[in-house]
């Protein structure tokens, strides 16, 4: 089963016709809420303030293009960006952002392009997400194979223990107990330390 995400969005335009126009076809792509700005300066408050799954931007705004913070907001874990700019520099701003995972449409551009664009842009999202549960799942698991560790070496310290013999124990404990290895090795290293 296809699980459904709304994805939490900032809209950057100076142009209120682009962004009423744009909000029907958010809201068919799941964008909820939908968060808008009309400057970059305005955008990048909303930004540290929010984690935004899509932030799109229709350049220029009023107090600056949007080339780098289309890039900095591309370089978080999980935000993907839509960059729409004129037809004469697309090329230009597509080869500055396009290694920084930017998506970019030229201007002018129809409903069915950004409708397009608003589907590629959710495939990336759930792929970032799939990486971030994997990443989370690795942290978490080095981080109880280093409490292993610690109290193996508690163990050792204050049991004299072997390592083998350590490690045995740790496992014995959390079989016998129904327990993880990890709860058993923060209680030797809350006895211990």
């Amino acid at each position: 089963m296809i699980e459904e995400h709304a994805y939490r969005t900032l809209v950057v335009s100076s142009s209120a016709r682009f962004t009423d126009a744009l909000r029907p076809m958010l809201t068919a792509a799941h964008c909820d809420p939908i968060d808008t700005a009309e400057s970059i300066s305005q955008a990048k408050g909303l930004s540290t303030e929010n984690p935004y799954d899509f932030v799109i931007v229709n350049a220029p705004l009023p107090d600056d293009f949007g080339t780098k913070f289309v890039v900095d907001v591309s370089s978080g874990k999980s935000t993907v960006c839509l960059f729409l700019v004129k037809a004469e520099v697309y090329e230009e701003i597509r080869s500055k952002v396009v290694d920084h995972g930017v998506f970019v449409l030229s201007r002018p551009t129809s409903a069915a392009v950004i409708s397009h664009a608003l589907d590629f842009m959710a495939s990336a999202r759930e792929r970032l997400r799939r990486m971030e549960k994997k990443a989370a799942s690795i942290e978490g698991k080095m981080e109880e194979i280093h409490l292993v560790n610690r109290a193996k070496w508690l163990l050792i310290e204050n049991l004299k223990m072997t390592e083998s013999d350590a490690h045995h124990y740790i496992e014995k404990e959390a079989m016998n107990t129904c327990v993880s290895k990890r709860e058993i090795a923060e209680s030797i290293i809350g006895k211990y330390t």
